[in-house]
């Protein structure tokens, strides 16, 4: 089972799921992504993630495509080892920012593209 939890502090909003992020969680997970789109600043707070598998990947991946087409920005903080290894290893730190703290990650999306972004 998954909970999602969104947070507005004014400056961002923060998505916070909690669970597992597989191929019978995702579709919530995209649903939520979808409604804040159109959030010019939002950050993913993975830290009540103990698993991501591909269909989540892909769902972050989505997530950070539609904010940006809206003229956003997506960064994603707090992965766990396993989950971050996951997210290092697909590449996925080159397509969103991916930082340890909730105040790193708020930093990054001020910074603009992540470095290695292609506009």
């Amino acid at each position: 089972m998954l909970e999602i939890n969104v947070d507005d502090t004014g400056e961002y909003t923060v998505c916070r799921p909690v669970g597992e992020l597989d191929a019978f969680t995702v579709g919530q997970f995209r649903e939520v992504l979808t409604e804040l789109g159109g959030s010019q600043r939002l950050l993913i707070d993975l830290s009540g993630v103990p698993f991501l598998d591909s269909a989540g990947l892909g769902a972050l991946i989505g997530g950070v495509r539609r904010a940006r087409e809206a003229g956003g920005d997506v960064a994603v903080y707090g992965a766990r080892p396993a989950v971050a290894r996951l997210l290092h290893t697909t590449g996925f730190d080159r397509v969103a920012s991916v930082s340890d703290s909730e105040i790193t990650a708020a930093a990054a999306l001020s910074d603009g593209p992540p470095a290695g972004a292609e506009g």
